[in-house]
């Protein structure tokens, strides 16, 4: 009987385990940490956002899209929530957003567990995996554990919040096999702005967001946004992230573009219509019940206005610079948070190494990669997962 080693215990691990399991195979799970699925633990803040119903692939990102096509399809997914059902997930959906129905993440990684034990999975904690080398077979940790396998399932994650566990080791393995490794970049993160925008931080706010990077507008959200100390957080922000990462990386001038106000379309009519209703009022007054107070001072301060002001005073110059400042409110970006931050990661193994039928290597033979670990991050709304529920049942059953 083939003898399959599957290194990693995340949410790609443990469905590659079960599907290759499931085929008969001798399945050995190995996982750096105490227990498995840590990381799905602290997945949808703690509730566990397994699946969406809007799966577009704009919600993915890679340096080779096209190929993605090939995986994420409707007859995939429709395994992967039929695979749910059958390991006893009930679904709570909201807004086409999947959860298990005891809100609770735990439930996930349970049910998971349960499967590898039912199928026979041989699940080792505490293997911390930093050495493989291929003769006729694969030899894992050849001077201290030399666990021998025949295939090999590589589903170590990225670089991704390095607190559980998630270091980055299996690039370097996969490299010291042969395989080329896209530069891993924070995504799904928070972004820190050159403008000190301290006072402003702990602001939520409904808003349009849009990524400009070179001046050209590249991606565009909306959402609420959170200010903090160093810049920028929330899931609009989080969406935008990983393009921005990229930018970065490669020297481009990023900023984010935020209209604060965007159901209204034109704002110096709204606001000389506001003036005619509400009379006798200061800048500051009007802004009352319109935008959050510290806000709207901080706009204010901005465009150099006395928030005193009447609006009645103002020249079209200074309307057009305020309605500028409110629409289009533009912080440039310094940098990402770092990898602790980040939900996920840009970059990784190249789609164009593998068979994206099987997920086998197409440098290495017999070796195969799932997961995070490999070039495709998505949007915030269960598409990691996703993924890493895809490409662990292809590179499993395959």
């Amino acid at each position: 009987m083939q003898k399959i080693v599957i290194i990693g215990g995340g949410a790609a691990g443990l469905v590659a385990a079960i599907y290759a399991a499931k085929s008969g195979l001798e399945v050995t799970l190995l996982e750096r940490n105490n227990n498995v699925g840590k990381k799905i633990l602290i997945t949808g803040n703690g509730r566990c956002n397994y699946f969406n119903d809007d799966w577009d692939l704009r919600h993915y990102h890679s340096a080779n899209p096209e190929i993605l096509k090939q995986i994420i399809t409707e007859k995939n997914l429709k395994e992967i929530i039929d695979f749910f059902d059958q390991i006893g997930i009930v679904p709570k959906i909201k807004n086409g957003l999947y959860y298990p129905n005891s809100n609770q993440a735990v439930s996930v990684r349970e049910a998971l567990r349960c499967e590898c034990k039912l199928n026979g999975v041989k699940i080792k904690n505490d293997i911390y995996v930093t050495k493989i080398i291929k003769k006729d077979k694969f030899v894992i940790n050849p001077e201290t554990d030399h666990i021998v396998a025949d295939k090999i399932i590589i589903a170590t994650g990225s670089k991704a919040a390095f607190k559980t566990g998630s270091d980055g080791l299996g690039y370097q393995i996969a490299a010291s096999l042969g395989h080329h490794v896209i530069k891993p970049l924070p995504a799904l993160v928070q972004l820190v702005t050159k403008e000190n925008i301290k006072p402003l931080s702990g602001i939520r706010c409904d808003v349009s967001v849009s990524l400009q990077e070179d001046q050209k507008i590249l991606k565009t959200e909306v959402g609420e946004i959170q200010f903090t100390d160093y810049g920028a957080s929330g899931i609009c922000i989080f969406n935008l992230s990983s393009l921005c990462a990229r930018g970065l990386d490669q020297n481009k001038k990023e900023a984010v573009v935020i209209n604060l106000l965007p159901t209204i379309s034109d704002f110096i009519s709204f606001m000389e219509k506001r003036n005619q209703k509400v009379k006798g009022r200061n800048l500051s007054e009007l802004f009352d019940g319109l935008l959050n107070y510290k806000l709207a001072d901080f706009i204010l301060q901005k465009t150099n206005l006395d928030k005193k002001a009447k609006w009645s005073n103002l020249t079209l110059s200074q309307k057009e610079k305020l309605s500028q400042n409110i629409t289009a409110f533009k912080l440039e970006i310094e940098s990402t948070k770092d990898f602790d931050c980040a939900q996920t990661c840009s970059g990784g193994i190249p789609l164009t190494e593998i068979n994206p039928q099987t997920f086998e290597s197409l440098i290495v033979k017999d070796l195969y990669f799932a997961g995070e670990i490999l070039d495709v991050d998505g949007d915030c709304g269960g598409y990691n997962l996703t993924f890493a529920w895809l490409s662990g049942m292809l590179a499993g059953k395959n």
